[in-house]
């Protein structure tokens, strides 16, 4: 299964949840897939139930669906464990987020959407959230970077090959030792090519988030952000006297993350443009850890609350088009795909 599902979210979830004894749940729904302005039933689809615990993981038993793509599973759920659906449509493996496994009361409404799949549909970058540390003993500064991506379409969006990749942006002068992070996707779906970053997971209809660190030099000069798409950004400098400038952004104030202060510029970003941000310091004396571990947990948890307040591109849509049911939309933002190895 994708090991962005994994990742920190899933993970803290267990960890905040205590041991309980295993007592039988009843989850119910439909394999439903994306058919013009409504959606489809998928009859016979093979749905599997996985069970994420502190001990174990894996999947736990699998049922077919009816002809009207009705599933049910009558289980053993231990409360400390996460569970979650998925389905293999057109090659490409469908979950669900983590369902709420309550054995008092059945959930039946469950809704797990897929759909059909293109090479050549519109994929959007809502916004970029991008934080830069100071820098580090090795002469280093660590840049933690959540790209918001929106399928507004009704199609899975693919790629042909690996020379083409679904998303792609140029990484700034001097970047280097990339590498992806927790997010939506696994880390195999980012490549790190030349001066780019290369996205090349299935992205469903709905929004989806990649999430990826680098490295700079720790005085780079000027550093230049450039941006193929009008965004919504959101930027976190460590050092508080740095003033960016390009877009349209304002000074949010100061961030306190892990005893550690960012100064928050929040604003708009045209297709073309480039935010350039002049950076120069010297080594704090503290050497900065990888941005994967408690501190990068901590800055992701701000950026994905940020995610709510930090406004979208303009023109950029807030829900997928295509004529979607509202139900529909939300089952649909709700899907995490992956080919199928």
């Amino acid at each position: 299964m994708s090991r962005g599902l994994l990742g920190a979210a899933a993970l803290a979830l267990l960890v905040a949840l205590p041991l309980q004894a295993q007592r039988p749940a009843i989850a119910a729904g439909s394999v439903l897939r994306s058919a013009a302005t409504d959606t489809a039933a998928v009859p016979g689809a093979l749905v599997v139930l996985h069970r994420i615990g502190q001990q174990a993981q894996g999947p736990l038993d699998s049922v077919r669906a009816d002809g009207a793509g009705r599933f049910r599973f009558r289980y053993a759920v231990d409360t400390s464990a996460v569970y979650l659906f998925s389905t293999n449509y057109a090659g490409i493996e469908y979950f669900s987020d983590p369902i709420k496994a309550t054995p008092a009361r059945a959930d039946t409404g469950l809704v797990l959407l897929v759909s059909d799949t293109t090479s050549t549909g519109t994929l959007l970058t809502v916004s970029r959230h991008i934080v830069v540390s100071r820098p580090d003993n090795a002469g280093l500064r660590q840049v933690l970077e959540i790209v918001v991506l929106e399928n507004p379409g009704g199609l899975t969006r693919i790629s042909n090959d690996t020379l083409h990749a679904v998303w792609g942006a140029p990484l700034p002068e001097g970047a280097a030792g990339g590498q992806a992070s927790s997010g939506d996707y696994s880390p195999e779906s980012l490549v790190f090519r030349n001066d780019s970053v290369l996205f090349f997971a299935p992205v469903a209809p709905g929004t989806k988030q990649v999430i990826f660190t680098y490295g700079l030099p720790a005085n780079p000069g000027t550093v230049r952000l450039a941006f193929a798409d009008s965004v919504g950004l959101n930027l976190l400098l460590e050092e508080d006297r740095v003033q960016p400038t390009g877009g349209v952004l304002g000074d949010s104030g100061m961030q306190a993350i892990e005893g550690r202060n960012f100064r928050q510029w929040v604003g708009t970003v045209r297709a073309g443009q480039v935010v350039a941000i002049p950076l120069g310091g010297s080594a704090t004396g503290w050497v900065i850890p990888a941005l994967v571990g408690a501190v990068a947990l901590a800055l992701v948890g701000v950026l994905l609350r940020t995610l709510r307040r930090a406004p979208s591109a303009p023109g950029a849509p807030g829900a997928p088009a295509g004529g979607h049911g509202a139900g529909a939309a939300r089952a649909a933002r709700s899907q995490v795909c992956r080919p199928r190895g």
